[in-house]
């Protein structure tokens, strides 16, 4: 029996005061979202348990959210934030580590303004103590990230990377993306690299408002073929998935674009792989 997993989901609480990027015209997010808050929707859709995400580059948000972990065992993993360019970067992953819920970390590439800025070389021993710490790296990029990315798993080839939201294509724009034919080579090379994986998570955000399953399919079909179910992982994005049709509509949605891949390759693609990726630890119900 394979869980069901959500392998990419948020909780935050407005007044810790560290996320940034949460304003008042984000209507629908500017509030917070807690386990109480998901657990109906998890409810519905039958989902065993979730892998949490960093939404703010704090510190504090990461011990925030493993807090969280140790009381709700739903929450089968953490992904964390550390400060990549700090000196003490090593020991500060080696104290968190501790924890046996944290199992990966993520800077907030698609924030800094150097696309190139996960190859400086002060960030060496970061990288360096994810792979030691057998930690996951959760790559939030976007397409012109990804040559980069390209040279980032050349360099570091046991390091374990799952690319965040299929590097955000700009599906809006349809099959006339100018940077299409680039994204999807750019994946190609990426995908060569076995220890890599890709999350189809947040695609709804990057189409239109009133986005239906067909432009989705050529972009979500693009990522599985590429990647293979065994090596690609659903998540909600959820409360972000709240501001283009919500959780159940991306769920219903994904599940019927792969409603033709057999049993096996659908239970990859909604759990599997996002335990074995992970290292997550479940425990099936009575």
């Amino acid at each position: 029996m394979s869980p069901r997993i959500d392998a990419h989901q948020h909780f935050w609480k407005l007044a810790r005061g560290d996320y940034r990027w949460l304003r008042p015209e984000l209507a629908p997010l500017y509030r917070d979202f807690g386990p109480q808050d998901l657990a109906p929707l998890r409810a519905r859709h039958g989902i065993d348990g979730s892998v949490l995400v960093q939404a703010a580059d704090s510190i504090a948000e990461t011990e925030f959210m493993l807090a969280l972990a140790a009381e709700d065992a739903t929450i089968l993993g953490v992904v964390g934030w550390v400060d990549f360019e700090a000196p003490d970067a090593p020991d500060t992953l080696a104290r968190l580590a501790r924890n046996p819920k944290l199992v990966g970390v993520r800077p907030m590439l698609q924030d800094i303004p150097d696309v190139r800025w996960m190859l400086r070389d002060k960030l060496a021993p970061a990288f360096r103590a994810l792979v030691e710490l057998n930690l996951a790296f959760d790559a939030l990029v976007q397409p012109p990230h990804l040559p980069h990315l390209v040279r980032l798993v050349e360099r570091w080839p046991d390091l374990r990377v799952v690319v965040d939201h299929g590097a955000k294509p700009v599906i809006s724009a349809g099959l006339r993306w100018p940077a299409r034919a680039a994204w999807s080579a750019d994946l190609r090379a990426l995908a060569a690299h076995p220890r890599l994986c890709c999350k189809l998570s947040g695609l709804v955000t990057e189409a239109s408002p009133d986005w239906s399953d067909a432009d989705l399919a050529p972009f979500a079909h693009e990522l599985v073929e590429i990647f293979t179910p065994q090596r690609t992982m659903w998540g909600s994005d959820w409360p972000v998935v709240d501001l283009a049709g919500g959780y159940s509509r991306w769920y219903e949605s994904a599940h019927a674009l792969f409603a033709g891949l057999h049993a096996g390759e659908r239970r990859a693609l909604f759990g599997a792989t996002a335990a074995e990726f992970y290292g997550l630890s479940w425990t099936p119900p009575a």
